[in-house]
């Protein structure tokens, strides 16, 4: 059964999953077409159009074994919250604003949408440059809001779920702001909400809380009737380990777009390629080892083996001559994510000449 259960995972992901996030999608993109301010416009349909593949992936959760109803809120709830994520890093990436206190205003929108208890504020646009969008980021958090609370089980979750959120957030900040301020803030950030007490690098830690995989993992056990998973051991599966394996490889396949677009990228601080190589080989030995000690082993494990087919499958791999560690990171994880490549493999050959997901 365990060997089958990624094939049933994947089956339930294509047939039940993918249908509904489409929907969710294009009732979005609809929303987005009709905001007034043409730039803001722009960068809401810029992400729905592009970064899709986030929300189709995030998504994987809801085939984990739910009840139809439950799922279906659990889907609405991962298409908004990353539909959220995907647009603000457009605007802080894509608009002129370096603010600080922009970015706090405009993510307080991702803290809305998980924090239940609290009334959701508004004038998230106040310190930025463009303002108008026709309440479509209100209409996000509200969607988010209303799927979270149809969750049987969501308020146990919450308090994880808003960490993630709000460690999410001081990451999209600090990581936007003027270029020279960007390392010192993220590395003051780094010791305050660690002491130094981590066998983590600070930009290992960063990368971590730039995952919203731990955010939709914790929100997918929300939506069980019964538990499955301790809460505690859930979370640490997923942050720092399997959440910072995600980033990293996302920095591993872009290090040359990112030189030339002079961007920040977490794998570029490595002293070198040994260094960088035995860290992510750690890293990963790590993510498995937390995915095996959970009671549903299948689907994490299949889980941290998507992540690297999909990821080291990209045609940006044997552009950048990184072939061998990626054959190397393949091999570690077993022939489950061999598999899991070659399927990516095609994916990409059918994508080709497409827009690449970031």
């Amino acid at each position: 059964m365990a060997a089958a259960a990624p094939l049933l995972i994947t089956r339930r992901h294509l047939t039940r999953v993918l249908p509904v996030v489409a929907r969710e999608l294009e009732r979005w993109q609809e929303r987005a077409r009709a905001i007034p301010e043409p730039a803001l416009r722009s960068q809401a349909e810029a992400s729905l159009a592009h970064k899709r593949f986030h929300c189709e992936g995030g998504a994987v959760f809801a085939a984990w074994s739910l009840e139809e109803r439950v799922s279906l809120e659990l889907v609405r709830f991962i298409v908004a919250f990353q539909t959220i994520s995907d647009y603000l890093d457009n605007l802080c990436d894509r608009t002129e604003s370096l603010n600080l206190v922009d970015f706090r205003r405009l993510h307080q929108s991702m803290l809305d949408a998980v924090g239940l208890v609290s009334r959701p504020g508004s004038r998230y646009y106040a310190h930025h440059p463009h303002k108008e969008d026709g309440g479509y980021l209100e209409s996000l958090v509200a969607a988010c809001r209303e799927a979270l609370a149809a969750l049987p089980r969501y308020e146990a979750y919450r308090a994880r779920i808003t960490r993630l959120v709000r460690l999410y957030v001081d990451l999209q900040c600090y990581k936007h702001i003027e270029p020279e301020r960007r390392v010192p803030a993220l590395t003051e950030w780094f010791l305050r909400n660690t002491g130094g007490r981590t066998e983590l690098f600070w930009w290992e830690f960063a990368a971590a809380t730039g995952s919203t995989l731990g955010i939709f993992a914790l929100a997918a056990e929300a939506a069980r009737r019964a538990p499955y998973e301790a809460a505690e051991r859930l979370e640490a599966a997923y942050f720092p380990w399997i959440a910072a394996l995600h980033i990293l490889l996302d920095y591993f396949i872009d290090q040359e777009e990112d030189r030339r677009e002079n961007d920040l990228n977490f794998v570029s601080f490595y002293e070198n390629a040994a260094q960088r190589d035995a860290r992510l080989d750690w890293i990963l030995r790590r993510a498995l080892a937390e995915a095996r000690g959970l009671s549903a082993s299948p689907f994490h494990l299949a889980v941290v083996e998507g992540l690297l087919g999909l990821y080291l499958s990209n045609p940006k791999v044997r552009q950048q001559g990184l072939e061998a560690p990626a054959r190397a990171l393949l091999s570690r994880a077993g022939l489950r994510a061999r598999l899991v490549y070659g399927v990516c493999r095609r994916f990409w050959r059918r994508t080709a000449g497409r827009p690449k997901p970031s």
